[in-house]
């Protein structure tokens, strides 16, 4: 008998290699299961994720299932027990038990990713393991107007990295914000969408950029779009300025659907 429990936590991606677990490396996915297997006592306890960030990448809204063998442990006790055997880079903040119909990846509706950019002219020991860096001028306006376009549904092949195992690249873009945190000089970009591609978040982010440096014509993200060819945007904002925000599981709130403006 297994009790499936659903729970979102938080981590701190530089001193992990990624989420999904590899052989010899540090990943978040490999950490949760080896206190799972301590807690049942020498018991494999395999968990599925929302999504795999990669090595650097963070997480304030991650979400996990796993199917849990023997007596049922209710879900406040749940998160004690995992977080007083945590390291300190990775904190559970929501656990429900759920249906076995319940699947972390497959029943999501959509995800938001934020992706901060330093725009200070040196790199802030401070937050470099949590911002990208672009030391140079950027019209915000620039930006947010160039956005709209990537609102609705799209095949996002030009902004997927090689490497991705989906054929399928259509998806539905239905909320873009663009914001100066002018006390933390930098920029701010939500994103929220039906699924993501390899590095597509990544690769939005520099080619924004370029746009908002001149680099690109406002209006060139349309022809982009519609070239799907990985060649026309070259360019991947650096990992660690990318946080996986939320994952929603009911329909997207009504404030985020820009699609249907």
């Amino acid at each position: 008998m297994t009790t499936r429990y659903k729970m979102t936590l938080a981590y701190d991606g530089h001193l992990f290699h990624g989420f999904q677990s590899q052989p010899n490396q540090r990943t978040v996915q490999g950490t949760i299961e080896a206190a799972l297997k301590k807690m049942t006592k020498g018991q494999d306890v395999s968990i599925e994720g929302s999504g795999r960030t990669d090595s650097g990448v963070h997480a304030l809204g991650q979400v996990i299932h796993f199917d849990y063998p023997g007596t049922r442990i209710p879900p406040e006790r749940m998160i004690r027990a995992l977080n007083s055997i945590m390291p300190l880079d990775i904190v559970f903040k929501k656990c429900e038990i759920v249906d076995e119909s319940f699947h972390v990846r497959y029943s999501a509706k959509g995800k938001w990713y934020r992706y901060h950019v330093s725009l200070d002219r040196f790199v802030d020991p401070f937050k470099r393991f949590y911002t990208g860096h672009y030391p140079y001028p950027v019209n915000l306006e620039k930006m947010q107007q160039a956005a709209t376009d990537l609102i609705g549904t799209h095949d996002f092949t030009s902004f997927a990295a090689s490497g991705g195992q989906i054929k399928n690249k259509v998806r539905t873009m239905y909320y873009v914000n663009i914001q100066k945190d002018e006390q933390g000089n930098e920029i701010v970009f939500d994103f929220i969408c039906s699924g993501f591609l390899y590095n597509m978040v990544r690769i939005l982010v520099a080619t924004l950029l370029e746009i908002g440096n001149g680099k690109r014509p406002v209006d060139d993200l349309p022809r982009v779009i519609a070239a799907k060819d990985r060649e026309q945007v070259r360019e991947t904002a650096q990992a660690n300025g990318l946080f996986l925000y939320h994952v929603f599981y009911e329909d997207i709130p009504k404030k985020y659907r820009l699609d249907k403006d």
